[in-house]
């Protein structure tokens, strides 16, 4: 079996040793664990966030950032593939494991992503995917703009069951240039997110490719949160390759764009406001690429629904 764990160190390590280059700052946490802030007090840079969206992936994705001419409005991209998207995608990158302090006068709350969830094995989604890792080392990704207080790290620790000097956290606020690019090269995960979610057969999801757009990033929280899930809603593209029917493949491609969405249509900061800041109020279906590709690899037949909406991308980005 795949560990994403063992597969990520040799990024984790890359991104301690050579964190003046990266612009992130390394430091010793409780216990002894490592912390990596990625955007708190460090500036960071495009290439941290590059190398901490492959961490995310369990170090079986390659994350690469472009100018191409996939969008003549907003060249800056970000491109995303792995041969184990289920893994790379559900299994590691994924911001499924939900973290609160219990400390008093604490208000962290996070959503961990990262091969540590892969240990933890907290979310019923590893039962569906069949997949869980052992490693004595792990990372956990969190996209917060504080250092996690000590109940937290022991918590994840002792989830883990790996000793907390083996344990290495990543902070990357959503308004740091590190968190705005670890955020938009979630668009394949998102896909596979969906897919999940429409009970789409797992095992017949071969290997998979996303791109977006890098937004602009802003000190202002909401903008910054806004435009980094906008650059996948409005102008991300994901191609899956399967083995299935043609039937469930056409279904499947129908079903994922962002555009199914009642709540499609506005930039996701007006939207929040519109729910009164309440996430869950919003319909999952929006969270979702805005064009989709699926390739049927035991017909040779390839679907396509959606489109990139450039006014929506432009009116979000501030351009």
């Amino acid at each position: 079996m795949i560990s994403v764990n063992k597969k990520s160190q040799v990024l984790v390590k890359d991104l301690i040793e050579n964190h003046n280059y990266y612009r992130v700052n390394v430091e010793k946490g409780h216990n002894q664990c490592t912390i990596i802030d990625a955007g708190v007090n460090a500036l960071g840079n495009m290439e941290s966030g590059r190398v901490i969206s492959e961490i995310c992936l369990g170090g079986l994705g390659r994350v690469h950032i472009l100018n191409t001419l996939q969008n003549n409005e907003w060249p800056l991209t970000v491109h995303v593939n792995t041969n184990d998207p289920v893994i790379a995608c559900l299994g590691s990158q994924y911001a499924g494991w939900s973290l609160s302090s219990k400390e008093e006068n604490s208000k962290f709350n996070a959503l961990g992503s990262g091969p540590a969830r892969a240990l933890a094995l907290k979310e019923p989604l590893f039962d569906d995917i069949k997949y869980s890792d052992k490693s004595d080392k792990t990372c956990i990704v969190m996209e917060v703009d504080s250092y996690p207080p000590n109940d937290i790290i022991e918590k994840i620790a002792n989830d883990c069951k790996v000793d907390a000097k083996n344990l290495t956290i990543i902070i990357t606020p959503t308004s740091s240039i590190a968190g705005n690019i670890q955020v938009v090269s979630r668009v394949l995960e998102v896909a596979l997110h969906k897919a999940h979610e429409l009970k789409f057969p797992m095992s017949e999801i071969i290997e998979g490719f996303g791109s977006s757009p890098i937004p602009p990033t802003s000190p202002d929280f909401l903008t910054a949160m806004g435009r980094t899930n906008d650059a996948i809603i409005f102008a991300g593209i994901t191609q899956l390759l399967v083995k299935t029917t043609d039937d469930q493949a056409e279904e499947l491609c129908n079903k994922m764009p962002s555009s199914t969405s009642k709540d499609y249509g506005k930039p996701f900061a007006n939207i929040f406001k519109d729910y009164e800041y309440d996430f869950f109020k919003i319909d999952a279906n929006l969270f979702s690429p805005s064009k989709v590709i699926i390739s049927n690899m035991a017909t040779g037949n390839t679907f396509v629904s959606g489109k990139i909406d450039n006014d929506l991308m432009k009116k979000s980005f501030g351009l």
